[in-house]
């Protein structure tokens, strides 16, 4: 099968010809259809993420469809179509898994990091881990649901019932979260880089109340903010325009450096947190509301044999809403 793999962080991924997978025991085989580029694909190839399996197949955003099922397989057959996230494996065993915490498993596997992933024609996943696909989306259209939408739609529940929603950082995650929200009846304000007209635009076109620089304070105060760019020196800033009481959630895998802050804008019982990973019960959750906001993706496909030029456009901020690798 063809596939782009990484060969080691931050080196350009490598065209090449691999043995077909087979599905183990608990396991699907999946023809790969889409896959959408996450950043925490980036954060992978540049070595932010440390020890990926090596050589990897990235990719953690997949549509496809089953082309096999391994022995005591049940949930799905072949021709179903599936998505796969970034939580590829949890034990099932530990004080987290047995209390629905699946996410915090210090035994967890991810897909297109410890688990090749949709970079490629064909991937093999646990079963347990996938997802069936509702058919009013395209492959194109479904592939950033799978962790674009799925930890965006986490971080929303970690905000609580927050009316005045901040969005730090308008991408794929963003995007969709705001459909989600305003489906909610909540009132949106989006932060981009400064001068991103474009996600700005974005963000109002989507219902955002207000959309300007994360270098501007909000026009009001803020119930709660969602941090989705992966800059630590936006957490002081979200806490200033949080209210007390409100919340300020983390929601990428990794952030530079938080820098120090003075305590008078933590204390009136503000909160920061992170959110890690995802829940199956999350995927279930997300994927039965989407068809139902209905929320609608925006992609800029590109073909596989592309990858390297999807990583960078999304490293230098030129997509709006989210890549897609088309198979």
């Amino acid at each position: 099968m063809k596939a782009m793999i990484l060969t080691q962080p931050r080196s350009a991924l490598l065209p090449a010809l691999l043995p077909d997978p087979e599905p183990g025991p608990g396991q699907i085989l999946i023809g790969v259809h889409a896959c959408a580029v996450c950043r925490t694909d980036l954060h992978v190839i540049d070595g932010d993420l440390p020890h990926p399996k090596l050589p990897l197949v990235p990719g953690h955003e997949i549509i496809g469809t089953v082309l096999a099922a391994g022995p005591g397989v049940d949930r799905f057959g072949t021709g179903d179509r599936v998505g796969v996230p970034w939580l590829g494996w949890s034990c099932g065993e530990c004080v987290y898994c047995r209390s629905g915490r699946e996410n915090l498993c210090d035994r967890a596997r991810y897909t297109g990091y410890q688990i090749d992933g949709g970079y490629s024609e064909m991937t093999v996943a646990d079963a347990r881990y996938a997802f069936p696909i509702d058919p009013v989306y395209t492959d194109e259209e479904a592939a950033p649901l799978m962790c674009a939408g799925l930890i965006g739609y986490r971080a929303l529940r970690m905000a609580g019932d927050a009316d005045r929603l901040g969005l730090y950082g308008f991408g794929a995650a963003a995007h969709i979260v705001i459909q989600v929200a305003r489906h909610q009846g909540r009132h949106v304000f989006a932060f981009t880089r400064a001068g991103d007209d474009a996600a700005q635009a974005l963000a109002r076109d989507l219902g955002a109340v207000w959309a300007g620089g994360s270098d501007e304070p909000p026009p009001e105060p803020l119930d709660a903010a969602i941090l989705f760019a992966p800059v630590g020196a936006l957490v002081p800033t979200a806490l200033r325009a949080v209210v007390k009481g409100g919340v300020v959630v983390c929601a990428g895998i990794h952030m530079s450096d938080i820098p120090s802050f003075p305590y008078e804008i933590l204390w009136g019982e503000r909160m920061v947190r992170s959110v890690a990973n995802l829940t199956r019960s999350d995927g279930e959750e997300f994927l039965a509301l989407a068809p139902r906001v209905p929320v609608r993706t925006r992609t800029t496909p590109f073909p596989l044999a592309q990858a390297n030029e999807a990583v960078e456009a999304l490293r230098r901020g030129a997509i709006n809403g989210a890549a897609v690798l088309t198979v």
